[in-house]
């Protein structure tokens, strides 16, 4: 059984859109927000799957975290529409990478992890269009502050790399780290 050490709506979808059994088991845990990027991505994936783990349970727990970063810095959730609005700022004509940090826990074997890159260009954004967004509370629960599966769409001028990426959980990636997901 898959267990997913996570709450976000996104991952159960695309999950169930892939007809894969699994459970949701949030583990709550603090995030890292400094550091190198791929480095906290990935050593946040590993602490929500540790957070996750059933002693003795025949599962598979897997962990992400999903980031922005901006030349070093690291975009997390913002903790109010103000500081939203400042990291869509920050992100207005330029491009920034998305990472997810992706940490497989099965009992008996080693941890298994994979970091996500994807590119994504933002528009020049104006006070309007961020006002439009903003008054949407999309940005809520969000790194980077923006869902480009939602209306976060119009703040984009491009995607390069895994479009699923940005949405929260890299399916490719996932399938590389755990071929067995499908086989089951």
């Amino acid at each position: 059984m898959l267990v997913l050490a996570s709450s976000s709506p996104q991952r159960r979808a695309m999950l169930e859109r892939l007809g894969v059994a699994f459970l949701q088991r949030p583990s709550g845990v603090a995030e890292l927000e400094r550091g190198d990027p791929g480095a906290i991505a990935l050593e946040n994936a590993l602490r929500k799957a540790r957070a996750a783990v059933a002693p003795g349970a025949n599962e598979a727990v897997l962990g992400c975290d999903t980031l922005v970063a901006l030349r070093g810095v690291v975009y997390g959730k913002p903790a109010d529409e103000t500081a939203a609005r400042e990291t869509l700022r920050a992100l207005s004509g330029a491009t920034h990478e998305v990472l997810s940090g992706l940490a497989l826990l099965i009992e008996g074997s080693p941890a298994r992890t994979a970091l996500a890159r994807t590119a994504v260009t933002f528009r020049v954004l104006g006070e309007d269009l961020l006002d439009w967004y903003l008054a949407r509370g999309e940005w809520r629960g969000r790194a980077g502050g923006y869902a480009i599966q939602g209306a976060g769409a119009a703040l984009v001028r491009s995607v390069d790399g895994d479009y699923e990426n940005v949405v929260g959980l890299p399916l490719a990636t996932l399938l590389d780290l755990y071929p067995e997901l499908l086989s089951g």
